[in-house]
Parts: C-alpha cells; sequence; structure tokens
C-alpha cells in the first residue's frame, strides 16, 4: 500500500505539470487548430499509403461531413477551415480490436476519453449482454462525443451458465443475433459446444470469436470455422500447437473436465490476472512446451490458419500483464493516475497474490513462456496469418488507449516491421469488418477517422505513439485538445470531468 501511496502522490505533480502544459499548449496554439465539426482541410500534409509505406507529401486532404472528400495539392475552398500539417505526417485512425471498454467501469467515459486521446478512432468491443444491445438500438449507450466509434459487439458471453450444451447455446446464439449481436463470443466450453456453436454460426451468418478452452486444439478450432482467436488460445493454445510432443500434450488435454477445476481466487481478482490461478499441472506442462518448442510445427499450424482463413488477435499487451504482472515497469507506469484509485488498488492486491501463490519457478516459466509467444506471433506474420491488434484492455495494468500502444511495442519486440504494425491496427481492421470501402486507410470517401504524426511511422514504432493530433468523424482535435481530455480524466480520478 506504501508503493500505492507514493504512486499518488506523484501523480499529484503529474496533474500539476499536466496542467501547466495545456495551459501553455492553448496560449501557443493558434485559433484555427480548435476542435471543428464543418468543412476541414488538412493542408501540407504527409499522406501514408498503409498498404505500400510509400510517403505522399504536400497533400491537402479535405474534410466535410465526416467523410474525406478530397486528396490534392490543390487549395481548398473558400469557407474551409484551415488546420496547418506541414511535416505532419496523416494515417488512418487506430482501432483496437479486443477492448473492454464499455463494462470496466460504472462509467466508461474517462476509458472512452483516453482512447480518443491516443489516436483510438475505434474499437471492437468484446463483451457485450442484452442491456448493451438494447442500449444501442435505442441510441442510448454510454458513448459521448469525445470517444471512439462501437465496431462491433456481441452479447452475453458464452459459457457453461447459459452453453452448457448444445441444445442451450444455440438458443441463445439465435437470440443474440435477433437482437443486434455482430459476432457470438465463446469461452470456457466443452469441445461439442465449440463446435456446435461454429456450426451454427456459419448457418446464421454470424462470425464466433473468442477463446478456444484448452481441450479443443486451436488448429481444429480454426479449421471448423472460427472467425477469430483472441490471445492466441488462450492458455498456452498455439504453443501447445508448436511443440515436439504436442500429440501427448494434446491427449492429455483432451482429457480434461470440459470446463475446468474450480476456481481458487474470486471471479474478479481472476479477471484482472488469470495467471494467479496456474497450477501444478499447468507449470508442469508449460515445462514440456518451453523445452520442445518447434518453429517448423508452428509455421506449419500458422498455415493451417492461412488455408482456414482464420484471424489471430495475439493482444500481447495482455500476456504480458498477466504473466510477467510483478514486473516493476506496471507498477511504476506513470499512466496508472489516469485510473481510479480503487483499480490500481486492486492491481497491486492481485499482483500481491500473483507473487505469493504462484511459485517463483513457475513465475518464471510463465516468462519464458512468454518469450515463446512473441517468437509464435513473429512465425505467424511471417507465414501471412491474418493479424489483428487488441490490447484486451482493461485486464490488469491496463490503462486505455496507452494500452494500445504498449501492445504496438510488444508486436515490434515480437519481430514485426512498424508498417506491418500499422497496418494491423487500420488497414486489417477495416478488412476484417468488412469495411475496406470506408475505413483503414487515407483516401477519398472513407471515414474522416485520421491521426496526425509527427514523426514517420513506418521507420519507427515508437512514431505511432507521436501525435500531434487527431480526427474522429471530422472533428479535430489539436495537441492541446488531447491533452486537456487526459487532464480532465486525471482530475476526475478515472472519469471525465
Amino acid at each position: 500500500m506504501n508503493r500505492i501511496n507514493k504512486t499518488n502522490r506523484s501523480g499529484g505533480f503529474f496533474v500539476l505539470a499536466m496542467a501547466v502544459a495545456v495551459v501553455v499548449a492553448f496560449l501557443w496554439t493558434p485559433a484555427h487548430a480548435t476542435p471543428s465539426t464543418g468543412k476541414l482541410a488538412l493542408v501540407g500534409a504527409i499522406v501514408v499509403d498503409v498498404n505500400t509505406g510509400i510517403l505522399i507529401r504536400g497533400q491537402n486532404i479535405l474534410i466535410d461531413d465526416g467523410r474525406i472528400v478530397s486528396i490534392s495539392a490543390g487549395a481548398p475552398p473558400p469557407g474551409t477551415r484551415i488546420v496547418y500539417a506541414f511535416g505532419k505526417y496523416v494515417v488512418p485512425g487506430y482501432n483496437d480490436m479486443h477492448a473492454h471498454a464499455l463494462d470496466s467501469y460504472p462509467n466508461p467515459s474517462g476509458a472512452l476519453a483516453l482512447m480518443l486521446a491516443n489516436g483510438v478512432t475505434g474499437f471492437r468491443q468484446m463483451s457485450g449482454s442484452d442491456a448493451f444491445l438494447q442500449q444501442r438500438r435505442d441510441g442510448q449507450l454510454p458513448i459521448g462525443p469525445d470517444a471512439p466509434a462501437l465496431l462491433a459487439m456481441p452479447g452475453d458471453f458464452l459459457t457453461p451458465l447459459n452453453a452448457a450444451i448444445a441444445e442451450m447455446a444455440l438458443p441463445v446464439m439465435q437470440a443474440q443475433q435477433a437482437a443486434g449481436a455482430d459476432f457470438i463470443k465463446v469461452g470456457l466450453v466443452s469441445r461439442d459446444v465449440l463446435f456446435a456453436v461454429i456450426d451454427e454460426g456459419k448457418r446464421l451468418n454470424i462470425p464466433v470469436a473468442g477463446h478456444v478452452p484448452p481441450t479443443v486444439d486451436v488448429v481444429a478450432a480454426a479449421q471448423r470455422g472460427m472467425t477469430s482467436i483472441e490471445h492466441i488460445g488462450p492458455s498456452d493454445g498455439l504453443l501447445v500447437a508448436c511443440s515436439s510432443q504436442r500429440d501427448a500434450l494434446r491427449a492429455e488435454l483432451d482429457a480434461l473436465p470440459p470446463f475446468g477445476s474450480l476456481p481458487v481466487n474470486p471471479p474478479e481478482r481472476i479477471l484482472v490476472n488469470p495467471a494467479i490461478e496456474t497450477t501444478p499441472d499447468e507449470t508442469r506442462r508449460r515445462q514440456i512446451i518451453v523445452t520442445t518448442f518447434d518453429e517448423a510445427r508452428c509455421r506449419a499450424a500458422a498455415r493451417q490458419f492461412v488455408a482456414a482463413g482464420n484471424w489471430q488477435v495475439p493482444t500481447l499487451i495482455r500476456l504480458k500483464t498477466a504473466q510477467l504482472a510483478d514486473s516493476l515497469e506496471f507498477s511504476t507506469d506513470p499512466n496508472l493516475i489516469y485510473m481510479p484509485p480503487d483499480v490500481v488498488a486492486l492491481w497491486f492486491s492481485v499482483t500481491r497474490d500473483f507473487v505469493n501463490q504462484v511459485p517463483r519457478e513457475a513465475r518464471m516459466l510463465l516468462r519464458q513462456d512468454y518469450a515463446l509467444s512473441l517468437r509464435a506471433v513473429k512465425l505467424l506474420d511471417e507465414e501471412g496469418v491474418k493479424l489483428l491488434a487488441g490490447s484486451d484492455v482493461s485486464g490488469g495494468w491496463e490503462v486505455p488507449g496507452f494500452s494500445l500502444h504498449q501492445e504496438f511495442e510488444e508486436l515490434a519486440r515480437a519481430g514485426l516491421s512498424p508498417l506491418r504494425i500499422l497496418q494491423m491496427t487500420t488497414r486489417d481492421a477495416a478488412e476484417f469488418l468488412g469495411r475496406s470501402a470506408t475505413m483503414g486507410s487515407v483516401a477519398p470517401g472513407r471515414n474522416a477517422d485520421l491521426v496526425l504524426l509527427d514523426a514517420n511511422p513506418t521507420v519507427s514504432v515508437a512514431n505511432l505513439s507521436r501525435i500531434a493530433g487527431v480526427v474522429r468523424a471530422g472533428r479535430y482535435y489539436s495537441a492541446a485538445e488531447l491533452a486537456l481530455l487526459k487532464l480532465r480524466v486525471a482530475a476526475g480520478r478515472g472519469y471525465l470531468q
């Protein structure tokens, strides 16, 4: 608790410093850089072609009614609000394709504002409900103007509570589709239920996404038709497929109870860090996985994902914050100032449990396991597997918005190029959603969801975080406006004030 208090004290200085910075920024920001929703032109911009990485300099991007009207070197028409973007690199807005922004807090305004301030203009909500679907139909979702767009959302998570057998699961799926769910989210169900759900999803023409249970081979789930697999499994699902002892491991896992063992910790603590539930049997299997990693088998699995048309959402930062939860980089993160104090206190408490409940040898294996996850993601990319950038915000030690940039950094550590990472969060997100005609590139006719950067994003992944401005649905936010959004969240102790 002393560390929490220390964090809060340093956070006070941080808020004061930020307040001074914002005041100075506003004094030096010209009037033309204030938010706008009318006709807008970004003048002199460097447009980044996310397909090729080619830079097109000296472009004027004309925006009207939330859409890109034209891109040329010609002068904007009279009456257009001008934003000078000389030397700024313009890319499509970032999309966090695995997020829990709407249901993580009683009021999600702060989380959504932080996401927008970090260049996130769209997100796939991975946890829905009948209530959320009804609110969306009624236009009453708790999403204010300073927020990214909700790109997709499921109904209730399929678990043994509502999908213990196929006869339970299929009517639930049908009701969710009728209520407007964009996809079906599946979790810890049996093999028979998972395959029945995937088959029904194909019949209903609704995607099935989520977790592959430990008792199911991830390759088999993809081949059956699972649209997207989150967390590369989870539960070492992909790494089992990459082991030279795959058959023996699969035989052992296939024999496990379909719903796993009873948890030791309360659900709210497991959600913060599932690794606190690490068992001796899992540690024993993990030792085998770590010592028998086989690149050839991993590549073979990747090629099967490609053949199946499967998408993978690695959420590396979520794996890292769980498996390496005791790393100082998380407990000393200055961005904790943006989170509600009770949430931060919970993260510290669960991390203490992680250290006390999981033996040191098991925690060391978790670190080795994570290093293998990085290698596996690199192999997936090299073999052409379709990948999406998602952070799984808000798990433990994940601050909304910032968490997606942490995911960028982990993807770079895995060996992916800056351009490839940019594609995953822009172009590929649009392809996955079937919306390439309206999002995912800087081109006429596309939604005016854009990020202005101070440096070339194809040179260094760090440059994806050097945000000079954001355009969301045609509204321009200067760097000062974005700083103010962050300050309002910090001042509101995690909520937008």
